[in-house]
């Protein structure tokens, strides 16, 4: 009998710390505003508290996930966890939530594909339920807490990085939910955006932390400004294809929200009408891996989410370069 993954509910959590353009330029000592809302679509974003760090943002959306869902979190069989800024290197901040939460039976690991992650998790949880009979729930969480790495004085970074974390509760039914998916990468660029401090390539000594300073999050060298509108559609095609659809047949597009132009081109270049799609990165900022799922949850909390039937895809990019896209109906 086969075994049919769906999303049964969405969970998302932003910090209550709202920082403005205005309060970013003036902790950077720079005039950054205008440009930043004209050209990215940012106005603010929410950064956590002294006293929260990554697992909280994820254990707060995940609750309200399994509340919408119906089911207590002992009920989970699996949780999976997008992070590239975890609460420790070691160990998995999947297994902090799964404390936090009081999920005791179920198992748990952390994802880290950069910005890719959460759609790259959501792909797993949906193949676990797909081919392990036993399971029935799985919590596919992400997590973002960049507002730790960021230098204040690097204005190539201080004004898009945001804090959040989004999740869904997985679960089988009868109908197909999940439909295709595909995954790229281009990893010529892993050296160009991260945090580069704190691995084995440059352990955070004394002596590296007095030459590089901190772990920071940096760009290094350049992306083509082409990439996106290169990829993306090739990533999403890949995805469409094995599903026997095409864009005309998606009806809500949840991008990567770094930047409203880029969604706005995006949409343009898919002969896509910009109501197809949703963003929320002008009042939350870039919120990294976790970005598709708060935006879907807002869409749905707005009125504006998909309906029964309605064909919903995730396109998502980020450090490395690595990409994901996933193709679901919505049940």
């Amino acid at each position: 009998m086969s075994r049919h993954p769906q999303i049964l509910a969405t969970g998302s959590y932003v910090p209550e710390r709202i920082v403005t353009n205005a309060e970013v330029d003036a902790l950077m000592g720079a005039s950054t505003a205008d440009w930043l809302l004209a050209n990215v679509g940012i106005r603010e974003r929410r950064w956590m508290a002294p006293d929260q760090v990554t697992s909280d943002l994820v254990t707060e959306a995940s609750r309200i996930a399994l509340q919408r869902a119906g089911i207590r979190a002992t009920d989970l069989d699996l949780i999976i966890v997008s992070t590239d800024t975890p609460d420790y290197l070691s160990p998995s901040t999947s297994v902090v939530v799964q404390y936090k939460l009081g999920a005791e039976n179920a198992g748990c690991y952390d994802v880290n594909s950069a910005c890719a992650g959460w759609v790259t998790a959501l792909d797993q949880g949906a193949r676990y339920l797909m081919t392990e009979p036993t399971y029935k729930y799985i919590l596919v969480a992400g997590g973002y807490g960049m507002s730790r790495y960021l230098d204040l004085q690097d204005k190539k970074t201080a004004n898009l990085f945001a804090d959040g974390a989004g999740a869904v509760v997985l679960g089988v039914g009868q109908q197909p939910g999940f439909l295709a998916s595909n995954l790229l990468a281009v990893g010529s660029y892993h050296d160009a955006l991260g945090i580069y401090t704190g691995g084995t390539a440059r352990p955070a000594s004394p002596k590296n932390v007095a030459t590089f300073g901190g772990p920071k999050v940096e760009f290094v060298k350049k992306f083509p400004k082409t990439f996106n509108t290169e990829y993306w559609p090739k990533l999403m095609q890949g995805a469409l294809d094995k599903a026997g659809l095409g864009f005309n047949d998606v009806d809500h597009y949840f991008f990567t929200q770094l930047n409203l132009r880029t969604i706005e081109a995006m949409m343009e270049l898919l002969k896509q009408p910009i109501t197809h799609a949703h963003w929320v990165m002008d009042k939350w900022g870039y919120t990294g891996s976790p970005c598709v799922v708060m935006a879907l949850d807002d869409a749905i909390q707005q009125g504006r989410g998909p309906k029964p039937g309605e064909v919903i895809l995730f396109c998502a990019s980020g450090g490395g370069i690595t990409m994901a896209s996933s193709v679901w109906r919505w049940v």
